[in-house]
C-alpha cells in the first residue's frame, strides 16, 4: 500500500513496526466500538507520523501549522508530535477523514470529551504487543473486558508513573483522565 511505503521512508524502523502494530490492533477492537476498522487501521499507522521529528522542528512546524504552543510543549516539544503529526497526514498524506485527524492529534495527553475512535487508538497505542512495562498485562487484561475502562487504567498508570519520576505531568492529561473518570460513571449510571 503507498501509505505504508510513504510512512516507512519517514520513521525509524523501530517506530514504523510500533505504528503497524497499534494499526493493526486498533483494528481489531474496532468492531466492538462499531467502528469502520480500515479508518481505525489508517489512524493508528499514521499516529506517530511526526514522532521521529527532533523537538526543534516539532516546535518549527507547530508555529508553521499554527498550533499553540505552551510552556510545557516548550520544555517538552515532543508533546508536539500528535498535532503536527494531524497536519502533516492531511498535507503529506492526503488525510481529510476528522476522526481520522482528531485521533492522531489527541493520541498522546488525550482531551476531555474524546470520542470512541480517539480513545481507541489512544488505548491501542498504549497497549500495542511490543511495548512492555510493569502491569501491562493486568491493562491488557483489563482491555478484553472494557477498552475505556483500560484507558482509563492507562492514564492513571501515565500519571503514577510521571509523579514517582518526578516528570512533568501535561494538564490536558490529567484533564482528559478527569473526564474519563466521570464518562465512566454516567455510562453505569
Amino acid at each position: 500500500m503507498q501509505l505504508e511505503t510513504q510512512l516507512k521512508a519517514q520513521l525509524t524502523p523501530h517506530r514504523y513496526k510500533h505504528s503497524l502494530s497499534v494499526a493493526q490492533l486498533a483494528a481489531s477492537w474496532a468492531p466492538r466500538m462499531k467502528l469502520e476498522p480500515k479508518r481505525v487501521w489508517i489512524a493508528g499507522l499514521l499516529h506517530d507520523c511526526a514522532h521521529d521529528l527532533p523537538g526543534s522542528v516539532l516546535l518549527q512546524k507547530s508555529e508553521e501549522f499554527g498550533i499553540l504552543i505552551g510552556s510545557m510543549e516548550r520544555k517538552l516539544p515532543f508533546l508536539l508530535h500528535g498535532p503536527v503529526g494531524a497536519q502533516l497526514a492531511k498535507r503529506d498524506y492526503g488525510i481529510t477523514d476528522p476522526l481520522i485527524l482528531d485521533a492522531i492529534h489527541h493520541h498522546t495527553t488525550g482531551i476531555p470529551g474524546m470520542c470512541p475512535f480517539s480513545r481507541l487508538i489512544c488505548l491501542a497505542d498504549y497497549l500495542e504487543p511490543s511495548r512492555s512495562f510493569p502491569g501491562i498485562e493486568h491493562l491488557r487484561r483489563l482491555a478484553r473486558r472494557n477498552l475505556d475502562q483500560a484507558l482509563l487504567a492507562a492514564f492513571d498508570s501515565t500519571i503514577k508513573y510521571l509523579l514517582e519520576n518526578e516528570k512533568l505531568v501535561h494538564p490536558q492529561t490529567i484533564l482528559t483522565r478527569n473526564w474519563l473518570l466521570e464518562f465512566l460513571k454516567e455510562v453505569r449510571g
